[in-house]
């Protein structure tokens, strides 16, 4: 089971508690990292919450890829650490290019917050490997600019790589191909739109995301090629 967690916190961040007491309530040792540091500590996995990175100016996640600590990010990644980007987070990573494609407006243009099924189409990541293809979560979701859009070629190759961990069953957004996350080819660098963090207590609803939780804390059993 991994130990110490860094929960890097841009201005505009709102998601981070939250994780953190997810992370706590699965064993796991949160800390807070500013965005303005230049090292994660000893971290064993990273994860970029939810919330208005920068304001979303420009785009959600634009500014914050300069931000200092995103170079350490990118350095843990390389090395294999395991990284989840929530929601905001997802738009982060795709601006900083450890994930492809980018996330646009709903299709609607509407704020959309609600909770939704999603489908496990790949278990080859550090976030799926404990839950078996196919499975459905019940997950809440919270964006505005939530709407995953690739070209066809990464869509393809997302696809043949098998690299699509979760998929809407009732597209909330337009996003293409109905996807909700993905990962980059050695399965350790996640971004999903729904908030597993907001699903680890069945006070809130539902216990959902605690396996996906859990599945990026043990490290030892992720199933990778």
């Amino acid at each position: 089971m991994a130990g110490r967690v860094a929960v890097v916190v841009f201005p505009g961040s709102n998601c981070e508690h939250d994780v953190a007491e997810a992370i706590e309530g699965l064993g796991g040792r949160p800390e807070l990292v500013w965005h303005e540091r230049s090292d994660l500590g000893p971290a064993d996995v990273v994860v970029l919450p939810g919330g208005f990175a920068h304001g979303d100016y420009l785009r959600p996640g634009a500014l914050a890829r300069f931000s200092p600590v995103m170079g350490a990010v990118t350095a843990f990644a390389a090395d294999g650490g395991p990284v989840l980007g929530i929601c905001n987070g997802f738009q982060v990573l795709t601006e900083a290019g450890l994930l492809p494609g980018a996330l646009q407006r709903n299709r609607h243009l509407k704020f959309v917050c609600t909770t939704v099924e999603v489908r496990i189409d790949s278990d080859r990541s550090w976030l799926s490997h404990r839950t078996g293809v196919g499975e459905v979560l019940r997950l809440p979701i919270n964006h505005f600019e939530g709407s995953y859009v690739c070209d066809d070629r990464t869509l393809a190759e997302l696809r043949a790589e098998e690299r699509i961990v979760l998929c809407y069953l009732d597209n909330p957004n337009g996003s293409r191909a109905d996807i909700a996350g993905i990962c980059n080819r050695d399965g350790n660098v996640v971004g999903v739109m729904p908030h597993p963090e907001r699903a680890c207590n069945q006070l809130l609803g539902s216990t959902d995301g605690q396996p996906l939780l859990g599945a990026l804390l043990d490290r030892g059993g992720a199933i990778l090629p």
